[in-house]
């Protein structure tokens, strides 16, 4: 299954949810946000939504600064 994350092909072998990808991608979840198929998507739903082919994910990460 292939889906589009922040622009890039991404392959999996098998069925995963957001959640789980993007630890295994190493997000730290309390400093992103998650569009999803242009949805932003509530993080207490990331463990739901199983990623599935030609899905478009966009992961925007938080940075402080001054």
């Amino acid at each position: 299954m292939t889906f589009k994350a922040n622009g890039n092909d991404i392959e999996l072998n098998e069925a995963m949810d957001l959640k789980t990808w993007l630890l295994s991608m190493g997000y730290r979840l309390e400093v992103i946000a998650c569009e999803l198929n242009e949805e932003i998507i509530d993080p207490k739903d990331y463990e739901s939504i199983i990623l599935k082919e030609n899905d478009s994910l966009e992961v925007v990460s938080f940075v402080g600064g001054g």
